[in-house]
């Protein structure tokens, strides 16, 4: 079993051994297999249906959420599972970060309602330590979320570990407002993973008119019961579960079925909550307070938070800059390289340079002489002339490639997806980072590109050029 030791190592994860567990669709009602396979480190968890031509995977990620319609299904093409969120809830417990998992139908087995099942089975799998180190999204300041219609807030804030907190109210005297929290996610599979989803017998009638929960049954349901209800009533919900006769004989719960825990709705809350923020792709390390959560907030939530890892991401790359150090070309030496001249070189110097990526500065002052026709009287450096920057920069590292430079030039190809995210004004100094995207061939040179102020981003985007012979052109 992992322990809470383990689940704080900072080395990726997989499963020890091929394991397969098979089960009902809570929606379709259809029998479905699913087989976990170990799979290497960076791989993330991936759905493969089986039961499909080329058997297609799709990447447990928030971009690939298709719906959240009483459960969270993810989209490639044509090809979806749904009610991941169980499933994905064990494997983030368990702490594991790369599997495979085939699967011969279009939905993820309910099992008994719970993530307990498969803990049990990643258990019995073993979690095996891999060589990579985790990369983990890690909250650097707090982050909100809030639903005005629902009244779902969620929040996450700092913290050395990952822990969560989930607190609903339904308005119901049965359930009353409950919460469950979790500080450690090594007791994941102790406090949380046997938490069995719940609905309210008043939903039932609605959930069937959608055609939803065709293997509802009460093995793998708590059905919460806080209103008056008719016998006849309960006769016809008999048939429509398939099962001899039903009665209320414990206010609160269908069949008097007995609570795993006093507050086990919450902690299966709890427990959705965990599954739809793994779609974030990446381990947490931060505190997660949410209030009445479901799994359109959830997900919703897991957009801001995959979009800030990004930015954090991008960020991590971000260059230092020293003034005082000595740079690798001065403008001196970047005119020796470059046939840019004033007004138009906008590179004042380069301060890294490698067979993969270069760093530059410019300085951006008053006098700039785009000034004097663009937004002269409230002055904003034009995008235009930062990706010219940027292609400067890259051609300094295009021609470190190449014996005597002076005798070549780049001529860019093409610029892709370029995004401007703030505005650069006079006193700022520019960061201009060019990084390869993929060995250069036969002159190609192909480059991410970010241009950064103080820690922001300012423009990114994709440049594509050519080194060509002076002689030739």
């Amino acid at each position: 079993m992992l322990n809470s030791e383990m689940t704080s190592n900072q080395h990726q994860h997989t499963i020890g051994k091929v394991v397969s567990i098979q089960g009902i669709g809570l929606h379709t009602g259809e029998s479905v297999t699913l087989t976990f396979h170990p799979a290497d480190p960076n791989f993330g968890i991936r759905f493969r249906r089986i039961d499909v031509e080329d058997q297609p995977y799709l990447i447990a990620d928030v971009g690939k959420v298709f719906s959240t319609n009483r459960g969270t299904t993810i989209r490639d093409g044509n090809v979806q599972v749904s009610t991941v969120e169980h499933v994905l809830s064990a494997l983030t417990g368990m702490g594991v970060d790369n599997v495979m998992i085939d699967i011969n139908g279009p939905e993820v087995a309910i099992l008994d309602g719970s993530a307990k099942p498969f803990a049990d089975l990643i258990s019995g799998a073993g979690v095996v330590e891999q060589d990579e180190e985790r990369e983990y999204f890690i909250v650097e300041e707090t982050v909100s979320y809030k639903d005005e219609v629902t009244g779902t807030e969620i929040v996450a804030l700092p913290s050395e570990k990952f822990e969560v907190t989930a607190m609903i109210d339904f308005n119901s005297p049965v359930l009353g407002k409950q919460y469950a929290s979790l500080s450690d996610i090594g007791n994941y599979n102790q406090e949380i993973a046997s938490a069995r989803t719940f609905v309210f017998l008043r939903e039932l009638e609605h959930l069937y008119s959608q055609n939803l929960i065709k293997g509802g049954d009460l093995e793998n349901a708590l059905v919460i019961v806080d209103r008056l209800v008719s016998q006849e009533e309960l006769d016809t919900l008999s048939k429509k579960l398939n099962k001899p006769k039903i009665k209320v004989e414990k206010e609160g719960v269908l069949n008097n079925t007995d609570l795993r825990y006093p507050n086990e709705p919450a902690r299966h809350k709890l427990l959705d909550l965990i599954g739809d923020l793994s779609l974030v792709g990446r381990p947490i390390k931060g505190k997660i307070v949410a209030t009445k959560p479901g799994h359109a907030s959830n997900v919703a939530f897991a957009r801001i938070l995959k979009e800030q890892f990004k930015v954090q991401r991008k960020l991590r790359g971000k260059p230092k800059y020293d003034p005082d150090q000595e740079p690798v070309y001065d403008v001196e030496g970047i005119k020796a390289m470059l046939p840019h001249r004033y007004p138009f070189l906008l590179v004042d110097k380069i301060i890294e340079l490698h067979p993969t990526y270069v760093v530059g500065v410019k300085n951006i002052t008053s006098q700039e002489h785009v000034f004097q026709g663009h937004f002269p009287n409230n002055p904003i450096f034009p995008g235009v002339m930062i990706v010219e920057a940027l292609a400067q920069t890259g051609g300094i590292l295009a021609l470190s490639s190449v014996d005597k430079p002076s005798d070549w030039d780049t001529l860019f190809l093409k610029i892709e997806n370029t995004k401007f995210k703030f505005k650069v004004i006079p006193g700022d100094t520019l960061i201009l980072k060019m990084e390869l995207l993929s060995p250069i061939r036969r002159g190609i040179v192909h480059m991410q590109g970010t241009a950064y102020v103080g820690n922001k981003i300012v423009a990114e985007g994709e440049l594509t050029a050519q080194i060509i012979n002076r002689t030739k052109l």
